[in-house]
């Protein structure tokens, strides 16, 4: 199983889709760097030769901000959105939706599971009279 970026590669799929596995990479990024170190797409991750796998973490660990480095970048931006008290910065202080959602329905996934409404509880069951 090759380990690029601090992650384990799945070695059953193929190298495009099994580069996304890794966090700050997706689709067309792991089709760029693929290009760039003259790798076939549809080859299967345990097929690659340990020049190529070497050669891939070449290109992602000098081109590109992958896994804790862009957490950690990310995790700072919210912080100083935070700290100067910014409109964005406001709204993840209360875990709302920050990029102008709609939240009077659909923010289920920012706000959590949360359900409001008087219909939406669990019914009782009937007590026999």
């Amino acid at each position: 199983m090759p380990r690029i970026a601090g992650v384990n590669i799945p070695e059953n799929k193929q190298i495009e889709i099994a580069l996304t596995y890794i966090y700050g990479i997706g689709r067309s990024l792991t089709r760029k760097i693929l290009i760039t170190a003259g790798i076939e797409p549809t080859k299967k991750a345990s097929e690659l030769t340990s020049q190529e796998v070497a050669k891939l973490k070449d290109i992602i660990e000098k081109d590109y901000k992958v896994e804790g480095e862009l957490r950690r970048e990310i995790m700072t931006n919210i912080k100083r959105l935070k700290d100067v008290g910014t409109w964005r910065g406001i709204r993840h202080i209360k875990g709302l939706p920050a990029r102008g959602q709609r939240t009077r329905t659909n923010t289920r996934t920012v706000r959590g599971n949360v359900r409001k409404t008087v219909g939406s509880g669990r019914k009782l069951a009937a007590t026999p009279t």
